[in-house]
């Protein structure tokens, strides 16, 4: 009897452990705030049995004219997990894109890609406590607007030292170059490999038709080497025409190859984040829009994705949401998505470089949008939350307004 006893201590000992665990952690990983289009509450995709009830005094304070309320987050609706609040709101309607469009961009200052010796073992790059991903904004008080224009004050130095404002992260500081001259190429060099612009090819998800704000990619435009986010200067869109693609395959993303139809700009580049690129159009339809769904209301199963593998015009392709990650914290890599349409697989091979920012829509609702594929397998990806990226697109909107 006393070994039963202990054994059925131990098992429940394991089994409060167990609970402890899984509240600790869905008490931070799920949001404290939930959106929710219509009266209803939230359903959450959880891997247990996670429910969102209306706490006991919101419940006795609510009115029909309230538009949030508090609630109660609880492990198979019974054990409390944390508090949080509802806020019942009509959901945005926005223009779903598909569309590729050519993106141009020049960089705040000059971005630092590589440092090099210019001489064996001396580089004045590095002396000067520069390394990759730096960004450098002036040189002598010079705003630089071109990586050509720092290459020609540092051969025309003689080498006499100068000064650099450099950004690095969230922090600035300045620093002193003194560039050296090498005898192999018989002019002063600095040490180290700069960029001042990017261009690609990507998709965009939304136009907002009452503000022509637009979002696309759903990841950051970054430097290919030091793959970091390139600080914006300037930039824009263009339109594209879809020429032709590379099939991806395991181990190897296939990309899709495009020409810009002309050098008009079809919008601005505001703002490069890392949910995506923002800016507002230059013209654009007002037509099809729809609601776009909240996270809580994104659920696994069956989907469709827009997007444009030939010409300029988009298609739908089916795909299946795999998973869905409400994670306070993930503001990028929210859905995973499958590839199933077997017109897209058998083209493509799925999912391929070009098609980050393509919309995803589920039960009518524009949901997210494709950002990522998997290297080991094209026919599945990330997606993000399109509720994510309005909160960026919402900045460049207020921007608008300042202006």
């Amino acid at each position: 009897m006393n070994k039963l006893t202990k054994c059925l201590a131990a098992v429940f000992l394991t089994l409060s452990m167990a609970l402890m665990g899984i509240v600790s952690y869905y008490s931070e990983a799920l949001p404290d705030e939930f959106l929710v289009n219509g009266a209803g509450m939230p359903r959450l995709m959880c891997l247990f049995n996670i429910e969102v009830t209306p706490a006991d005094a919101a419940v006795e304070a609510s009115t029909k004219d309230s538009d949030e309320l508090e609630a109660e987050v609880k492990l198979f609706g019974v054990i409390p997990i944390k508090e949080a609040k509802i806020t019942h709101t009509e959901a945005p309607v926005l223009i779903p894109g598909g569309t590729p469009v050519g993106i141009k961009l020049l960089t705040d200052g000059v971005m630092v890609v590589r440092v090099q010796d210019v001489a064996d073992g001396i580089c004045p790059a590095r002396d000067a406590n520069l390394c990759e991903g730096d960004n450098i904004i002036s040189a002598n008080g010079e705003k630089l607007t071109s990586s050509s224009r720092l290459s020609d004050i540092i051969q025309s130095s003689n080498g006499e030292k100068i000064e650099l404002e450099v950004q690095r992260d969230s922090r600035s500081f300045k620093t002193v170059l003194t560039p050296m001259f090498s005898e192999r190429e018989g002019t002063y060099k600095g040490g180290l490999w700069i960029r001042d612009s990017s261009a690609g090819v990507g998709t965009l998800t939304f136009i907002d038709p009452k503000t022509g704000c637009y979002g696309a990619l759903g990841h950051p435009i970054s430097d290919c080497d030091t793959l970091r986010t390139l600080p914006l200067g300037s930039g824009e869109i263009v339109d594209v025409t879809i020429t032709g693609y590379e099939r991806g395959e395991r181990g190897c993303p296939g990309e899709l190859f495009g020409t810009f139809v002309s050098g008009l700009a079809s919008g601005s580049i505001v703002r490069n984040c890392d949910q995506g690129i923002f800016g507002i159009m230059t013209y654009s339809s007002r037509n099809n829009a729809i609601p776009i769904a909240f996270k809580s209301e994104v659920k696994t199963g069956p989907a469709k994705i827009i997007t444009t593998i030939q010409g300029s015009k988009p298609q739908e392709f089916d795909v299946e949401i795999e998973k869905v990650t409400l994670s306070s914290g993930a503001k990028t890599k929210n859905i995973v998505i499958r590839v199933t349409d077997t017109e897209l697989l058998d083209s493509t091979g799925g999912i391929v470089q070009g098609m980050s920012g393509s919309p995803i829509i589920q039960d009518g609702k524009l949901v997210g949008a494709v950002t990522h594929v998997f290297v080991s397998d094209p026919t599945r990806g990330y997606g993000i939350f399109i509720e994510n990226m309005l909160e960026s697109a919402e900045d460049v909107v207020q921007e608008k307004i300042a202006a």
